[in-house]
């Protein structure tokens, strides 16, 4: 009943969205940019690896979305320079990179919010946060030795009607632009703590 109930509202929130058309901006938190491959710290000899990805929704597993964001995140992985091979399948030596990340509102009233700025054609103006957090889990394989496991967030802003985005926000052109760039921010500054780590790899 509560997954009915949360479908919804978040469906709601989507239905309003498209109501408002242009009224509706896209944005991502400015805090958390970029950190670039060559800034990682590099091993001496890179070890093959196999990826396990999933994109989450509130702890549950997301299909379609782990299914359409698979390739830019293997892309990313096997371009940081961390591995040799980023494989799906097992890899000799039996090292496993688990790579998660979940997408869960920062409020429970986000649909709330839409739907005044829905009653108000956007004259209550209101913006919705998005948090997203990356849970990343490098495990040696058969060596004994303890995985080792990094975190990071991120936050995509959107802004009804008049509502105003925090300072620092970067504006997208739309969701996909937006996902695109939290991911690789996220991703990227995760794997920079990875790389930092002396028990890696």
């Amino acid at each position: 009943m509560t997954r009915v109930r949360d479908a919804l509202r978040w469906l709601l929130l989507a239905a309003t969205i498209s109501f408002l058309g242009g009224c509706a901006a896209i944005y991502v938190d400015g805090n958390a940019p970029e950190v670039p491959a060559a800034q990682y710290k590099k091993p001496i000899a890179p070890a093959d690896v196999q990826l396990v990805w999933e994109f989450q929704t509130k702890g549950v597993a997301n299909a379609r979305a782990t299914d359409v964001l698979k390739v830019r995140v293997r892309d990313q992985f096997a371009a940081s320079g961390l591995f040799k091979t980023v494989s799906d399948a097992p890899v000799a030596g039996g090292a496993l990179l688990s790579v998660i990340v979940n997408n869960v509102p920062l409020s429970d009233d986000a649909y709330r919010k839409a739907f005044v700025a829905g009653l108000t054609f956007g004259i209550a103006g209101q913006t919705v946060g998005d948090g997203y957090e990356c849970t990343l889990r490098y495990m040696h394989g058969p060596s004994g030795a303890a995985p080792v496991e990094r975190r990071g967030k991120h936050v995509i802003y959107t802004s009804i009607g008049s509502g105003t985005p925090p300072s620092g926000a970067h504006k997208m052109e739309g969701i996909d632009e937006a996902v695109t760039a939290m991911l690789r921010q996220l991703i990227s500054r995760t794997l920079n703590n990875l790389s930092q780590d002396t028990a890696f790899p």
